[in-house]
């Protein structure tokens, strides 16, 4: 998809505009965006070069892991950005898209670390953790 979209945090300090093509959409369900997020972490992947930033003094960066780091604003703490550096792509997460988004979810990863208070009940297929691993039987819980 080579469309354009734009994106903020909750109060504005830091917005974005993405022009695609853009990856397939995932949900991460592992506890590491769960905590992150406040719940299940969806997002899209766009090339770096195609992401421009506005409002960059009031974004922060977490690194969560040796391959791994998060973006937020500092201001209001809206969950806005993954990335894996060096590897020049960038991850958007879905709720800080402007409506229309227009993606739905593609597949789910990290399943099996998923924790209790939801289900997945979209249909769509879920990976025991990477989508190079093994793809798990939807369940119930």
């Amino acid at each position: 998809m080579s469309r354009t979209v734009e994106g903020k945090c909750l109060c504005g300090a830091v917005s974005f505009t993405a022009k695609g093509p853009f990856e397939k959409t995932s949900a991460c369900h592992c506890s590491q965006c769960a905590r992150w997020t406040g719940g299940r972490y969806a997002s899209t992947t766009v090339e770096r070069a195609r992401l421009r930033i506005q409002g960059e003094a009031s974004l922060k960066w977490y690194a969560s892991s040796d391959h791994a780091r998060r973006g937020f604003c500092a201001c209001c703490g809206s969950s806005l950005f993954w990335e894996n550096p060096g590897s020049g792509k960038i991850d958007l997460l879905l709720g800080a898209l402007t409506p229309p988004v227009d993606l739905e979810v593609d597949y789910h990863i990290f399943v099996e670390g998923k924790t209790d208070y939801y289900r997945i009940c979209d249909g769509k297929p879920q990976y025991a953790e990477y989508t190079n691993g093994p793809q798990v039987e939807p369940s119930e819980d």
